[in-house]
């Protein structure tokens, strides 16, 4: 069965950050079900997402760098953020995951930016640049599709940013009690 990667993988169209999503995660996942092993698919379909990754116990080590990094780049938010209320960011900071002194700069310049829009903007684009790094050196894996479905699910969600009816969600938030 994986000998079905070199034809699935350059079948796939390129995902370029800031642009639209060619197709639905279950659109991808229905490409790649008869494609690849069913280990391989059993884990695509069931990715961690930030909520779930103490959970994620798997050895699977893209997924395992993946964790790491994007728990660090939280990491660094959490400093920020309780920097800026005088608390201290100890109670709130996730995993054992030291930062990168390049991951803390970028985060402040990201956070520093008066467009909250703009700074979640520049904090995707750093995810995604991690996984561009964690997709070097793999070809026609699940590796490789691991990354791609992490960029895929990165351009679903600010399609779905930008498609958000702003007007609905301000009248929402406004009758909402307390």
């Amino acid at each position: 069965m994986a000998d079905f990667y070199p034809y699935l993988i350059p079948s796939l169209p390129v995902l370029q950050f800031g642009t639209k999503p060619p197709f639905s995660y279950e659109q991808f996942l229905d490409m790649c079900h008869r494609r690849i092993p069913e280990p391989d698919y059993a884990l695509l379909s069931s990715l961690p997402q930030a909520p779930e990754y103490p959970a994620y116990e798997k050895g699977q080590e893209t997924i395992r760098k993946w964790i790491d990094f994007d728990t660090a780049l939280r990491n660094e938010l959490v400093k920020i953020r309780a920097q800026k209320i005088h608390r201290d960011p100890a109670t709130s900071l996730r995993g054992s995951v030291f930062g990168d002194p390049f991951l803390a700069t970028s985060t402040a310049a990201a956070m520093g930016n008066p467009s909250l829009l703009e700074a979640e903007l520049a904090l995707d684009e750093e995810r995604w640049n991690a996984l561009e790094r964690l997709a070097t050196g793999h070809y026609f894996d699940v590796d490789l599709l691991i990354t791609y479905a992490y960029k895929l699910l990165i351009l679903i969600r600010w399609e779905n940013v930008l498609n958000a009816d702003a007007a609905r969600m301000l009248h929402c938030v406004l009758e909402t009690p307390g």
